[in-house]
């Protein structure tokens, strides 16, 4: 859904809240520590706190407590970091399947901040490296396996191309039928279609929060309305698009910084 990298900023007193999206991940940074409520995100997520570390929770386990974390995809879980914090997001076919989350030790999270050339204590700008970014999580994960091609195609129409276009069209589009497309991408991705889509579409109507109302960035991509937009964000990220808007006393600023990269549009984002 998001047709070219986007980033913007929000900053008010001692709060500064980051975003960026490119081909290879999301990001969100914030200048103070933020904990979310229990959510189930369809991505991989890189909790990468600044100097403090970052603590899961899951219902009937003990608590995970680490420099970093890696998340897998749709785990159930609260999160917290209790530092300022940089939360990657990583769609889930670009890292290889794994059922537990990953502890990063504090060497580990120096490497990524790096990478994503974080310059001090405070976080990253919007001009963050997302490609080296991701390049550096991939050598801790490992190498993810190929898709086959027409999931490859049917996720891209469905999240990037033609985010509207019926579940069955897609089908036909890449020569399967609907039921056969739906498990083809069960089986690969872990994920269904349909949540995959409204991942898609809750990058794109973040992207245009500073900017816009929560119940037109919800139109904007796709959503049916703004209480869906509420619903899915809580769902997937553990907050609501209020807490990503700005207030009066906050100021914001959007920048495609596409000129800046040679990437290519596209994109897979508070702990």
């Amino acid at each position: 859904m998001i047709r070219s990298p986007r980033a913007w900023a929000l900053e008010q007193n001692d709060r500064r809240i980051v975003f960026a999206s490119g081909p290879e991940a999301t990001m969100f940074a914030e200048s103070r520590p933020f904990a979310v409520a229990p959510h189930r995100l369809p991505a991989w997520k890189a909790v990468l706190p600044i100097g403090g570390h970052a603590q899961l929770h899951r219902p009937g386990r003990p608590v995970t407590a680490a420099p970093g974390l890696l998340v897998p995809p749709q785990l159930a879980h609260t999160c917290a970091a209790t530092s300022p914090y940089i939360a990657l997001f990583i769609d889930p076919w670009l890292l290889p399947s794994r059922p537990e989350p990953i502890a990063l030790g504090a060497g580990e999270v120096c490497r990524l901040l790096a990478a994503l050339g974080t310059p001090d204590s405070d976080g990253p700008g919007t001009g963050v490296d997302l490609t080296a970014g991701y390049a550096e999580l991939r050598t801790l994960a490992g190498r993810p396996s190929l898709l086959d091609p027409r999931v490859t195609h049917a996720i891209d129409l469905c999240t990037s191309h033609e985010p509207d276009l019926p579940i069955a069209s897609v089908a036909i589009e890449v020569g399967l039928s609907a039921p056969r497309l739906r498990a083809l991408v069960r089986q690969d991705v872990g994920i269904t279609l349909s949540r995959l889509r409204r991942w898609g579409r809750l990058r794109t109507a973040i992207a245009d929060l500073p900017d816009s109302t929560a119940a037109l960035a919800a139109a904007t991509a796709g959503f049916a309305d703004q209480a869906h937009l509420t619903r899915t964000a809580r769902d997937f990220i553990g907050r609501t698009p209020a807490s990503l808007q700005r207030t009066e006393a906050m100021y914001s600023y959007v920048r495609d910084y596409g000129s800046r990269s040679s990437s290519s549009p596209g994109g897979s984002f508070v702990p």
